[in-house]
């Protein structure tokens, strides 16, 4: 069995997969130390991957090379099925690009858009022959909100609304049509802007509110709430391999 652990700003997610398929996903905001242990405990693991935006986990990589036969983190310097033309590799989210790489082993041969709607916004592109090119970074929905809130004297703090309307007619729904609707706007804009170029892209939407997107843009996408971890599985076999052949 093979470990993913994703380390996120506010939570740490652990998805675990058998057979190249995924059998489970545990989400804790616990020490990374202690979800680990947790489920260590449960289950025998063969090979791990962790991933983080934060810093070096150091602990936790201890405890797991001494527990696991093989164990990556995901950074920079490790290896990866697809070839990277981002200029600045070493300041690149490895989140983005386990997206791609992910949506890639599931869709091979084709122009993909992963769109990753969480604290913030990130648009990536693969192209058909496997290479990724980058893409942008925008604010996420709550970030949008909390700065409203944050830079004004008197608008209130809000959250994202199921109902939203073009027109608000009171403080609160301006504010909420203004945040939502400026989002969807902004991704169906880019979304059509690339695709004059691609005409045959897939878009693939992922991230905690990408079930969001996913209800309000035009645009047809896929929704894959796993993409990331099915990208850092792909990475982490990848790696497994050619460790296991050297």
């Amino acid at each position: 069995m093979n470990l993913i652990i994703d380390i996120g700003n506010t939570k740490i997610k652990a998805s675990l997969f058998r057979d190249g398929k995924l059998i489970d996903t545990k989400t804790s905001e616990q020490t990374d130390t202690d979800f680990a242990l947790d489920i260590l405990a449960d289950f025998t693991i063969e090979h791990a991957i962790v991933s983080s935006v934060r810093e070096f986990p150091e602990e936790l990589m201890r405890l797991l090379t001494s527990k696991i036969e093989k164990v990556f983190f995901f950074d920079a310097q490790l290896p990866v099925p697809i070839e990277n033309l981002y200029e600045s590799k070493n300041t690149l989210g490895y989140d983005r690009l386990a997206a791609c790489i992910g949506a890639y082993a599931k869709n091979p041969g084709q122009n993909i858009l992963v769109i990753d709607a969480g604290t913030a916004i990130t648009f990536d592109f693969i192209n058909n022959k496997g290479q990724y090119l980058g893409g942008c970074i925008s604010p996420g929905l709550s970030m949008r909100y909390k700065a409203l809130h944050h830079f004004t004297k008197k608008l209130p703090q809000l959250s994202q609304q199921d109902d939203f309307y073009l027109i608000g007619k009171n403080t609160n729904e301006a504010i909420t049509g203004g945040v939502q609707n400026g989002i969807v706007f902004e991704v169906d804009s880019y979304i059509a802007k690339l695709k004059e170029e691609y005409a045959d892209l897939k878009v693939v939407l992922t991230g905690g509110d990408a079930s969001f997107l996913h209800q309000h843009i035009v645009n047809n996408s896929d929704y894959e709430p796993n993409i990331l971890a099915i990208g850092l599985h792909h990475i982490l076999e990848f790696n497994a391999s050619e460790s296991a052949n050297n």
